[in-house]
């Protein structure tokens, strides 16, 4: 029993390491304008450890598969003999997690329909799971599915009141869709249930930021960034110090981001910006087309930049 529950813990911990079940909402629904572009939250698998297993079975070679093909990234494989394991055991207590890997396996490959369906038969099968309810969240705000993803958090601010991801993301919806109340009530709350609480800070950040009070936010973003540096949030206290025309400040910002996310198109929008600003239009220019080359639109990488 215990090799098999090692196998399920590695199976979900090596999923979580590829897709790292993000929490916070996407930052393709972000409006980077107003500076809402959160860091992402890692979600741990759980698992039911009072669960007995019978190591004899064909769900245990299944499921053990099921796990080879993940270390060997092959994901599709990896989903085969996951569904096999809950096509032998129907009733099988641990399908809620199988489900939850297969659904894990679809959101990496993009095809969050199904993902969304697969978090929704774990779900049904263990109704309280934080976890699952969280990832489902996540996949809702990848197809703009915003209320569903609201309900989802607001059902584990119930189910969970000391959640403070379900708290952080819920407010953050709400900052996006232009309900600074709703998000200040959230993050307020965050700090409640732990004054030390880095994403209440992070959270005040952006809501300082989205209220235009710069200076503020820099600070929020400063205090958690001396704790855990990010490309995110140094990208947002660069985006502040452009705003208040803080051009070194934001230039070593930049930097420091880039070096953490070269892939990050709006990392270069920021670096056109600065480069706008300081009338370097040869390098705003080669900015701008690294952002598109990294994914963005020319035309909303213009507008952007108040091209």
């Amino acid at each position: 029993m215990k090799k098999l529950l090692h196998i399920i813990i590695l199976l979900s911990l090596a999923l979580g390491a590829q897709a790292q079940a993000i929490q916070s909402i996407n930052e393709r629904n972000m409006k980077f304008e107003k500076g809402l572009k959160p860091d992402p939250i890692k979600v741990k698998p759980t698992i039911d450890y009072s669960i007995p297993i019978d190591t004899t079975t064909a769900y245990y070679a299944f499921v053990d598969s099921a796990q080879h093909y993940i270390n060997a990234k092959q994901w599709n494989r990896a989903e085969h003999f996951l569904l096999e394991a809950i096509r032998s055991e129907p009733s099988n207590p641990s399908n809620s997690l199988l489900l939850s890997n297969i659904a894990t396996i679809q959101r990496r490959q993009g095809r969050l329909d199904e993902a969304i369906r697969n978090y929704s038969m774990a779900i049904d099968l263990t109704p309280n799971a934080v976890t699952l309810l969280l990832n489902r969240a996540a996949v809702y705000t990848l197809v703009d599915s915003i209320a569903l993803a609201q309900a989802d958090y607001e059902r584990i601010m119930t189910i969970d009141p000391a959640d403070v991801e379900s708290r952080y993301n819920h407010g953050m919806i709400a900052l996006n869709f232009g309900d600074p109340k709703t998000a200040e009530r959230d993050f307020d709350d965050i700090l409640r249930i732990n004054p030390n609480s880095g994403l209440a800070k992070q959270g005040q950040g952006y809501l300082q930021k989205h209220a235009g009070n710069f200076d503020k936010a820099v600070e929020c973003f400063s205090e958690v960034i001396k704790v855990k540096p990010s490309s995110t949030l140094l990208a947002n206290r660069a985006d502040c110090y452009l705003a208040t025309k803080h051009l070194n400040e934001a230039s070593l910002d930049i930097a420091n981001a880039l070096e953490l996310d070269p892939d990050d198109p709006y990392i270069y929008i920021l670096r056109a910006k600065l480069n706008k600003l300081r009338y370097n239009r040869s390098d705003m220019e080669r900015d701008l087309k690294l952002a598109v080359a990294h994914g963005i639109p020319e035309s909303e990488a213009r507008s952007l930049i108040g091209e």
